[in-house]
């Protein structure tokens, strides 16, 4: 028996099958597509998805093929000061193109030992109290005890398991794709700064290998979601917004978006759970969605280790959906927000002004900034001290070098500058490191700080009798 099926070789598949397998959890992951998706549909990475691959010592890996460009403010395609005094080390938006994303994924995956196969797909499931029994296209059957959907926003798994996915339809349409285009470049640049200033669906990017990317509204909500526009759509609403089509022609790849919100109910059936777009969609307006996918990967990967290797304690693996749901939710408010913005008409573009002005405030800019990033997240873990919920940023240590170059086993961590605790008993799941912070600031003014897996601060205080009634709340009972 498998420990673990991802169903879905996307970013968060991938991220979940690395997070298992640094654990020792059988994992196989299955796609139905014979190979990787050549389409870009995200082209870069958040400060909390960087801080994630620092965490793994995968960011080095990254930054080979990436750009980084400075954080400035940024909501909704309305520009803003760069904003003072961000809670993070890593203050730069990570240029990379999605199937780079996917290929450096999948190849960490299978470094650590996940078995990925593609072209095979899920057609169909059974689960009993100990585990799920899923049946292959190929007309096999393989078991395991845990099984996670991370395929898609059309989720096999999501309908498989009858969760509800309640939310709003799509109201608009973009269509996407990348193509070649034989207009001048001066053209291309004037048409489409013109449009902009009332049309903010529209645009064309040049994007390497003679190709550009095309944006441009479609004329309607299609029904059928899964079909991709052809040329000619693409061509005729380029004509209706900008008057040419550019001489758009031999397409790499055509696709569509709408502005649907949709939010699973509940993202846990039985052994069954849901992570990335299998529980959540929006508009990919900010960015957010392949790093909220990653994330929420990030966030239960160590949790169902944990009860694979028997030592989780009660509720630790349905923690995933209370913390991550509300999380979802929150990106699925501000995508709407967004949507409103870059709507033409006379009242978004008057709201518009509005916030453009407001963005001009340091710390409006500073808040909407750490919402897009992800840097603001804290899990609601109770009363206490203000870092409790909170991932901890990267920070230097007197004799142990960065914070996060600790943390690449995945196993979690006290931070202690008293000397004066101790994690006796678990210490086969959380490591102790005795250093004082360098580059404190009154934010971590923490005596000792508990860490978990995933980087958020699980306990703070002095008393080590505390730390140890505290302990067993997310490493399970200390080791006879």
């Amino acid at each position: 028996m498998t420990d673990v099926i991802v169903v879905g070789a996307g970013p968060t598949g991938l991220m979940l099958a690395a997070e298992l397998r640094l654990h020792g959890v059988s994992t196989l992951v299955l796609d139905r597509e014979p190979e990787p998706t050549p389409y870009v549909r995200a082209l870069g990475l958040h400060a909390r998805s960087i801080e994630i691959l620092d965490q793994r010592g995968l960011l080095d890996r990254f930054l080979e093929h990436g750009t980084r460009h400075p954080l400035s403010g940024f909501f909704a395609g309305i520009s803003g000061p760069a904003p003072t005094g961000l809670d993070t080390a890593h203050g730069y938006v990570l240029a990379i193109p999605q199937p780079v994303t996917d290929r450096l994924l999948a190849e960490r995956a299978v470094e650590l030992g996940a078995d990925v196969r593609r072209g095979l797909g899920l057609v169909g499931l059974r689960q009993d109290d100990d585990g799920v029994e899923a049946e292959l296209s190929d007309g096999t059957r393989v078991a395991a005890r845990w099984l996670v959907g991370c395929d898609g926003g059309r989720s096999t798994v999501r309908r498989l398991i009858g969760a509800a996915f309640p939310g709003e339809p799509s109201r608009v349409d973009t269509l996407l794709g990348e193509m070649e285009v034989t207009a001048p470049a001066k053209e291309v640049a004037d048409v489409t700064a013109r449009v902009r200033r009332t049309e903010f669906r529209f645009g064309l990017m040049p994007v390497g290998d003679g190709l550009h990317r095309v944006m441009v509204p479609a004329a309607d909500v299609a029904e059928d979601r899964a079909t991709p526009p052809t040329l000619e759509e693409v061509k005729r609403q380029l004509v209706a917004y900008g008057g040419t089509d550019f001489g758009v022609h031999a397409p790499r790849w055509l696709s569509r978006f709408g502005d649907a919100t949709r939010l699973a109910d509940p993202y846990r059936v039985g052994r069954v759970l849901l992570a990335g777009d299998a529980a959540h969609i929006h508009p990919p307006v900010g960015g957010q969605g392949l790093s909220l996918g990653v994330q929420d990967a990030f966030n239960l990967g160590w949790k169902l280790a944990a009860d694979v290797a028997g030592w989780a304690p009660e509720g630790l693996v349905d923690s995933y959906a209370n913390e991550r749901r509300p999380v979802a939710s929150d990106v699925l408010e501000n995508t709407r927000a967004q949507m409103v913005l870059i709507s033409s008409g006379p009242g978004p573009r008057a709201l518009r002004g509005l916030v453009g002005e407001l963005m001009e405030i340091d710390g409006v800019t500073r808040r909407l900034t750490e919402m897009i990033t992800a840097i603001d997240v804290r899990y609601d873990l109770g009363d206490g001290h203000p870092l409790v919920g909170r991932r901890l940023r990267d920070v230097s240590l007197r004799s142990h070098g960065r914070l996060y170059e600790l943390m690449h086993a995945g196993r979690g961590l006290l931070l202690d500058q008293t000397g004066h605790a101790t994690v006796d008993g678990w210490d086969d799941r959380v490591d102790h490191v005795v250093d004082q912070i360098v580059d404190t600031g009154d934010e971590l003014d923490a005596p000792a700080v508990l860490l978990r897996p995933d980087g958020h601060v699980g306990w703070v205080g002095t008393d080590p009798a505390d730390l140890r009634r505290r302990l067993p709340d997310w490493f399970g009972a200390a080791a006879s």
